[in-house]
């Protein structure tokens, strides 16, 4: 009899994003039409992140409401994001969500970086200084360009 071998697959953090996202799912509609659920709904999630992480969540937060009033804060992958049209531009990834070494400041496909064949689309984050929230804010501004 041959001896089958058990794949690993998802890690327990990627099973509970997943169903993190089929929650949002269920959500998106409100959110998109409701800018206050949306935020509500990051402000939850906000809160929710160890002490270290929660400071840099709660200043993006403030420099992408600010930068770009007219994206809706939303939730993805259990995740603070910013989306436009319905597309995440940006979001914010917690060092403690994939129990990573650091924090993420990343932005998905309706960014607008493009800068000949290659560009950044995240950063790794241990702590934000001054000149780090100018460089998010003016990222944030260019992406929704």
């Amino acid at each position: 009899m041959a001896e089958t071998k058990r794949s690993e697959g998802f890690t327990d953090e990627e099973r509970a994003a997943m169903k993190e996202r089929s929650k949002e799912l269920k959500a998106e509609a409100r959110a998109s039409k409701d800018r206050a659920a949306g935020e509500r709904d990051v402000l939850e999630k906000i809160a929710e992140m160890p002490e270290s992480d929660r400071i840099m969540a709660e200043r993006i937060h403030e420099i992408v409401t600010a930068t770009a009033p007219d994206l809706l804060p939303k939730t993805w992958y259990g995740m603070p994001a910013y989306a436009k049209n319905g597309k995440i531009v940006c979001f914010f990834q917690a060092a403690a969500k994939f129990k990573a070494r650091y924090a993420t400041f990343g932005f998905d496909q309706e960014a607008h970086l493009d800068e000949g064949t290659m560009w950044p689309t995240s950063f790794a984050l241990t702590e934000l200084t001054a000149a780090d929230e100018a460089t998010i804010a003016e990222l944030v501004r260019k992406a929704v360009s």
